[in-house]
């Protein structure tokens, strides 16, 4: 070392390594939403500019920081040994579902001939790059080289840990299936060379063939996936229209009234995807997350005889931890008076019979 040299040791190596990776975490959070603006008519849920939950008021940024400055995490144990299941049947015919819980909000639907994938995750992490964003803290629940052959894939909206490009382009190059989105959505899978289906608002319906027809339906929730294209996509769930009869995949959303004039809109629905985790603190959490206890609420809105639930046990997001979810939704469901029966906590890798 020249020993006139009076900089400290290593003074620059630190900090060019601490600037770049700032740099680079900025550069991709910001950068990661950049895409063309989404352009149409005014309506009760889109200004102009933004998507909006009609009669909501937007939270504050204040509220976030509150919520980041005193977490209270609940604990999620290693699992080493979490089930991975075998693979599936390649067709289920005929009118039953057979329902596989993937992880997270992927849930595999076989019936009537059809594989259907709802917001398929199975990358390690979910975020802007790869080494960037929350690692999952179990499995998916199937294994992706033993997938049948995917047709459909229902996208629920933007946010990393439902729509996770990977993935997509992993599902292109292997099955090729019909992507279907939300308004403002369809440019991402279609940048991964997928085929995608006419984007769709609430209560825009498609007919994808002659064994399936969906309804795009009102959540209430928010959409970004960097940092300045805040709710410039929309968020939804799906109606599934079959010979089975019609299964309501929620997507992500908090409870509201919407799940009552949804019943009253599609008539009977047989089966219900409704989501029951990262709901803690519900001070911060209810505008985009239902508990498990909204969750039983929304289960008895809309009437359906039989709930599964979705969005818990895969990415630590909010402050509940592992097993609470599933022990909130029993305690809902005695609340209520309800069996336990009507409303499942799958497990992944597990397929379930419907008829």
């Amino acid at each position: 070392m020249n020993n006139n040299d009076t900089t400290p040791t290593g003074f620059y190596p630190i900090d060019a390594t601490l600037f770049f990776t700032g740099f680079r975490l900025f550069y991709a959070v910001s950068t990661a939403g950049l895409r063309p603006r989404y352009r149409g008519p005014k309506t009760d849920h889109f200004n102009g500019k933004q998507f909006v939950n009609p009669g909501q008021p937007k939270q504050s940024a204040g509220s976030v920081f509150e919520w980041l400055l005193h977490r209270d995490k609940g604990p999620w144990p290693e699992q080493p040994d979490a089930y991975v299941g075998s693979k599936p049947q390649t067709r289920v015919e005929g009118d039953s579902v057979v329902l596989t819980f993937v992880n997270h909000s992927t849930f595999l639907i076989q019936t009537n001939g059809l594989n259907i994938l709802t917001d398929p995750v199975w990358s390690e992490r979910v975020g802007p790059t790869s080494w960037l964003g929350i690692k999952r803290k179990r499995p998916p629940g199937l294994r992706f080289e033993e997938l049948p052959p995917i047709d459909v894939v229902l996208l629920s909206h933007n946010h990393y840990d439902h729509l996770d490009l990977p993935t997509i382009k992993k599902l292109v190059k292997a099955y090729n299936p019909l992507f279907v989105t939300p308004l403002g959505v369809s440019y991402l899978p279609k940048g991964a060379g997928g085929r995608v289906s006419k984007e769709l608002d609430w209560n825009d319906t498609l007919r994808v063939n002659d064994k399936l027809s969906l309804t795009c339906t009102q959540a209430q929730h928010f959409s970004n996936r960097g940092l300045f294209d805040r709710n410039q996509t929309l968020w939804a769930g799906y109606l599934l229209h079959t010979s089975f009869g019609t299964l309501f995949f929620c997507g992500d959303s908090a409870y509201g009234p919407h799940y009552k004039r949804l019943s009253e809109q599609a008539g009977p629905i047989k089966l219900a995807l409704l989501p029951i985790g990262s709901y803690r603190p519900e001070w911060f959490m209810a505008p985009v997350h239902m508990s498990p206890a909204g969750a039983v609420q929304t289960m008895l809105d809309l009437k359906v005889p039989q709930a599964v639930g979705i969005h818990f046990g895969t990415f630590q997001q909010g402050d509940d931890g592992l097993y609470e979810p599933a022990a909130d939704l029993k305690q809902a469901l005695l609340n209520r008076n309800l069996p336990a029966s009507r409303f499942i906590v799958p497990q992944e890798g597990r397929p379930m019979v419907f008829h």
